[in-house]
């Protein structure tokens, strides 16, 4: 085995051969006890965080009709891009049930694992893989994960492993009356105070996606990321850490980050770049990144609500009626998600591209 890793670990090309296109994952290189972080995975100086004392606004949901409620939720939008929901109405068994199954996942035989990616997977509603997108990354992130792009419960069924179809199912229809809540208030904020409509609906979560993600422990946490800076190109996304910790947000325009601690029970609302066209910049999405950990391997759950692709975002009329000038274009969504994942995870740099 020492020889065996050895031999991948003096080469570039092995370990991406290994990591990627072998399908073992970063879990794979942890697993076999590596002392020294590969290469590819150490993260220039200048990329690494300057972390600052302060905390993003926590609400309690408690009463989803408290004008409070959504007076907190649509200015942690505005001010932060981020905020964390307690008593949200998902049940503590739940969130608990889906880290399990996370867990269950990735603890899966490499060779099970392999059979969902890219060219193996029945579905291209599943994906495992690692990293990003790796073949145009100058740094890889350490975290392997499975995609899910929830298209009906019928095909995510036929196209998700035993181990966590059922729970996956069910997580997605517990978190489906948080999100429309969210959604709903954050509208308002936007003039937009009827219920969501068909229309409405297929811009805001016409496209759902479910990440499984893990981020291994790491030789040299100092030098890695589990995953780089960025920010999400969703429309909102909703995520369930657990409790080793590890994610940080940039402060809006301030070149500071900050902990997000881990809350039991919480769930983690993040503004996307979508949103922030489609509000003309009220709501603003956060960059944010993971840091490694070098004593214990880290998970999460995160829920991507996207427009669909052949949706055409903008800022919204009712954004713009009292005569405020638009700061994005009109663009089809497809053609923003490919500048996005064209680079990889690049800060916040891929927003830039709907701008007139």
């Amino acid at each position: 085995m020492a020889a065996h890793l050895s031999k991948i670990l003096s080469n570039f090309e092995k370990v991406f051969d290994f990591v990627v296109n072998e399908g073992y994952g970063v879990k794979g290189l942890s697993d076999m006890g590596i002392q020294e972080l590969p290469k590819q995975y150490i993260q220039p100086v200048e990329e690494r965080i300057v972390i600052t004392d302060d905390s993003i606004p926590i609400i309690d949901a408690t009463n989803w009709d408290d004008p409070k409620v959504a007076d907190q939720i649509c200015k942690a939008a505005q001010n932060w891009g981020v905020f964390q929901v307690i008593n949200h109405g998902v049940p503590v068994e739940v969130l608990d049930n889906i880290k399990e199954t996370n867990h269950r996942f990735f603890n899966l035989p490499a060779e099970e694992k392999k059979k969902y990616r890219k060219e193996n997977s029945v579905s291209s509603n599943a994906r495992y893989g690692t990293s990003t997108t790796p073949e145009v990354e100058k740094t890889l992130g350490w975290r392997d994960y499975l995609s899910i792009v929830h298209s009906s419960n019928d095909e995510v069924a036929s196209s998700l492993p035993t181990s966590c179809r059922e729970e996956a199912l069910d997580y997605l229809k517990r978190c489906d009356s948080v999100i429309r809540k969210i959604l709903k208030l954050l509208m308002g904020g936007l003039n937009i105070v009827k219920e969501i409509d068909e229309e409405k609906e297929e811009l805001l979560m016409g496209s759902k996606r479910l990440n499984f993600i893990y981020y291994p422990k790491s030789p040299n946490p100092e030098l890695s990321v589990g995953v780089e800076r960025h920010s999400d190109i969703s429309t909102i996304t909703l995520l369930l850490q657990d409790d080793v910790g590890g994610l940080y947000v940039k402060k809006l325009d301030k070149n500071v980050w900050v902990h997000i601690p881990p809350i039991n029970g919480a769930l983690i609302i993040n503004i996307g770049d979508a949103l922030q066209i489609m509000s003309n910049d009220k709501y603003k999405s956060v960059e944010h990144c993971v840091i490694a950990n070098g004593s214990k391997s880290r998970i999460s759950v995160a829920i991507f609500l996207h427009p669909k692709p052949t949706s055409i975002i903008g800022p919204l009329q009712q954004v713009l009626e009292n005569g405020e000038k638009p700061i994005y274009k009109q663009i089809l969504y497809a053609d923003y998600t490919n500048v996005f994942f064209s680079k990889g995870h690049d800060k916040k740099n891929a927003i830039e591209f709907a701008k007139i």
